[in-house]
């Protein structure tokens, strides 16, 4: 008597990834975005663009289902960019990567359909709950029951409170640091310069700093002088 091979179980297929096009001027920080898309279960990348002409080829060719968009671009304001897609019928959804704090811009973003915002300097984890609470407001789908169903979806894109930072950390003193770093300019500063400006030890500094650089924000390099050890100095990367 023959058998027939058991079937195993059907089970439900995954969604397809959210598709991403990351639109950054800034080399460095678009791989640090794309690098950061990349390790969100469920996203994929699906490009990067360093300018709104780029993007916009990029569109014309490759299905994106959000753009994970900065502001100021080299070719004009992010929002233009928003703007022409939405007038062309596309539907991606954007969130916004800025320094941007001009709340008129945000208004305006709401307008054309920017889901989300997020504010440099940020961390992995920032994006990322960012990220997961837009697939989960992007998974929402059939017809509301009622008002608090709707509250409820509407709720996932609301951002919680930012991202811990690692235990020894303050979020007022990394501000600072990084407005010091930023104000450097090309040349950067060493930790013992960013000690003083802020007000804090050489060693606390440093720990800030290298946060930075572990985050992708900020790069460091050794500087050699005439005599002794050469000294690291930082420069910020991903904001202006």
């Amino acid at each position: 008597m023959s058998t027939r091979p058991s079937t195993p179980p059907a089970t439900a297929a995954s969604p397809p990834p959210v598709r991403v096009l990351v639109v950054e001027d800034d080399p460095v920080a678009a791989d640090a975005h794309a690098l950061y898309v990349g390790r969100v279960p469920g996203f994929s990348v699906a490009g990067t663009a360093h300018s709104r002409g780029d993007a916009s080829q990029i569109l014309k060719r490759t299905p994106v289902d959000l753009l994970l968009l900065d502001l100021y671009l080299p070719d004009g304001h992010g929002l233009q960019l928003v703007r022409s897609l939405r007038a062309a019928g596309h539907t991606a959804d954007v969130i916004a990567v800025t320094s941007a704090r001009d709340l008129a811009v945000v208004r305006e973003g709401v307008s054309l359909g920017v889901v989300q915002y997020v504010l440099k300097p940020f961390t992995f984890a920032t994006l990322r709950d960012r990220l997961v609470r837009y697939a989960e407001f992007r998974a929402a789908a059939g017809e509301a029951s009622g008002q608090e169903e709707v509250d409820r979806a509407l709720a996932a894109l609301r951002a919680p409170q930012p991202a811990a930072l690692p235990k020894g950390l303050a979020p007022d003193t990394l501000q600072s640091i990084t407005e010091t770093l930023r104000a450097a300019g090309p040349d950067g500063v060493s930790s013992g310069a960013a000690a003083t400006a802020v007000g804090i030890s050489r060693i606390t500094a440093r720990r800030y700093l290298e946060y930075l650089v572990d985050t992708g924000r900020a790069a460091r390099a050794p500087q050699y002088g005439q005599v002794g050890r050469p000294e690291l100095r930082y420069s910020w990367l991903s904001g202006r």
